[in-house]
């Protein structure tokens, strides 16, 4: 397991370098974040939008653009679609969102025949460093689905898992949170993370995977409080991820810990054939290398997406068959 960015940035200069390919490029931080990726992580950066904003944007901010590709594509949903293509392709190994609305950028990515899906969820995980607590937190899903139900929750799950197991963790702690650890029907998360407790323990995710809940917030980063509550857990004080209740939950625990917290924090997408670095246009320089480190890393460690896709289009074949 990496103690921080920095690590895991190591861990991807001694690989095999890949290349990304950048929708809708044309933005500051965004193209800073590139510069010194390209520079340190990436074989090759294939930036796609307008190049004339991009010369624009890098000649005014000193940003040096020169090694890396531009395809001139001004039209924001046709840059979309252009990336996703070179991923399709095999000339780009994984991709991201520039300046571009969110559901633009997924329209491309979701098209069933032109798209990067396998069948599985696309769920929004972010991992956090912060001071105050003694490893990696994962934090999922924030980002994307805004009120997950039971069935969901299961493909969140899943994407935290082999997010986690590419990483080295083992075993997985993944805490279920709720306001309180006891089940009332009146409080949904509550009865969602009882039955994903069960599922964990009938080894659904495999058995390095052990799920709590439902669990709050104080119980899953601090052993102090669940020593105080008399709370017996391995999950407790000790997590690595938590599944939110929903995506108000989420979206405002990260906040809460990058600006007042001051976390480092890196994104990824889950669920597609390759890692979806989904960041946002007011997240800062660090945060976005942290995610591009993050994607890099993640795409040298797994299959590409043609294995990827060519596996889930043979499960397919083999159900229909079996019917």
């Amino acid at each position: 397991m990496f103690d921080n960015f920095n690590d895991i940035g190591k861990a991807v200069s001694g690989g095999k370098k890949r290349t990304l390919a950048v929708a809708a490029a044309a933005e500051g931080d965004l193209l800073k974040a590139l510069s010194t990726a390209n520079e340190l992580y990436l074989d090759r950066v294939i930036l796609v939008g307008d190049r004339t904003k991009i010369s624009a944007i890098s000649r005014d901010l000193d940003i040096d653009v020169r090694k890396m590709e531009i395809l001139d594509v001004p039209d924001m949903m046709m840059a979309c679609e252009t990336a996703v293509s070179l991923v399709r392709q095999g000339q780009a190994d994984f991709i991201m969102k520039g300046l571009v609305d969110t559901a633009i950028f997924l329209k491309a990515v979701i098209n069933k025949t032109d798209g990067l899906m396998v069948g599985r969820l696309l769920s929004s995980i972010m991992m956090v460093r912060i001071a105050s607590y003694h490893k990696f937190l994962i934090l999922s899903d924030g980002g994307m689905i805004i009120a997950p139900d039971l069935e969901k929750k299961q493909g969140i799950i899943a994407n935290a898992v082999d997010f986690s197991r590419l990483l080295g963790i083992s075993p997985i702690k993944i805490g279920c949170l709720a306001a309180k650890e006891k089940v009332n029907p009146k409080m949904p998360a509550t009865v969602d993370a009882a039955a994903l407790k069960q599922l964990s323990q009938d080894h659904v995710w495999g058995s390095d995977v052990l799920v709590e809940g439902p669990i709050a917030m104080d119980l899953l980063i601090s052993k102090k409080a669940a020593q105080v509550k008399g709370y017996v857990s391995e999950v407790a004080g000790d997590a690595d991820v938590i599944i939110m209740p929903n995506i108000e939950t989420g979206n405002a625990i990260i906040k809460v810990m990058t600006h007042l917290g001051h976390a480092q924090l890196g994104g990824i997408v889950m669920g597609a054939c390759v890692p979806i670095i989904l960041t946002s246009r007011s997240d800062s320089y660090e945060n976005k290398l942290n995610s591009i480190i993050l994607g890099a890393f993640l795409t040298q460690n797994r299959d590409n997406c043609h294995q990827i896709r060519e596996e889930h289009q043979e499960r397919n074949e083999a159900i229909i068959n079996r019917k």
